[in-house]
């Protein structure tokens, strides 16, 4: 009898969604490639399309590190879609602005359709259309969970994870 991984329909919930996720994120990543974009790139072309931002503060809001956002923001910057120049009062900062051809290939690609279709084109809409609300029930709670990068709490010293309502 040969002993292998349990089939699919065995798996616990973390892995089905952590291999969907890859599969979605290969899906996504094929997409974007037609504009030399990535699944991490995409997003510093959303935030500093409302204004420019600091390195460190894009690291902030899509959730990795500095040194990682320093990789993105330089591949940004080889293809164009983003300048880094120094900051105005703080020349040791870096500020990222988008730049018209950035503008233009977010844009285009924008639409995640043809990722979604790719993965998900086998469900039929009711399908899919209680994935996205299950999915969303899940994420919702994130802004009430700990940060588990080290050193992240709140700034006013509440233990992470404390709803800011709950806050005294």
């Amino acid at each position: 009898m040969q002993q292998g991984p349990p089939p699919a329909d065995h798996w616990p919930v973390g892995r089905m969604l952590s291999a969907t996720a890859r599969r979605i994120e290969r899906a996504w990543d094929a997409h974007l490639a037609s504009w030399d974009l990535n699944h991490a790139s995409l997003p510093v072309l959303v935030h500093v399309t409302a204004s420019p931002m600091s390195q460190r503060e894009l690291a902030d809001a899509c959730g990795v590190t500095e040194q990682t956002m320093s990789r993105v923001v330089a591949r940004l910057v080889r293809t164009g879609y983003v300048t880094r120049g120094p900051h105005a009062e703080d020349r040791r900062r870096h500020v990222v602005a988008i730049t018209p051809a950035g503008a233009a290939a977010l844009r285009a690609c924008a639409d995640p359709g043809p990722a979604q279709e790719s993965v998900l084109g086998h469900l039929p809409p009711e399908r899919r259309a209680l994935l996205d609300d299950l999915l969303r029930e899940v994420v919702a709670p994130w802004d009430v969970l700990p940060d588990p990068r080290p050193g992240n709490r709140p700034a006013d010293g509440t233990p992470a994870g404390v709803p800011p309502a709950a806050r005294a």
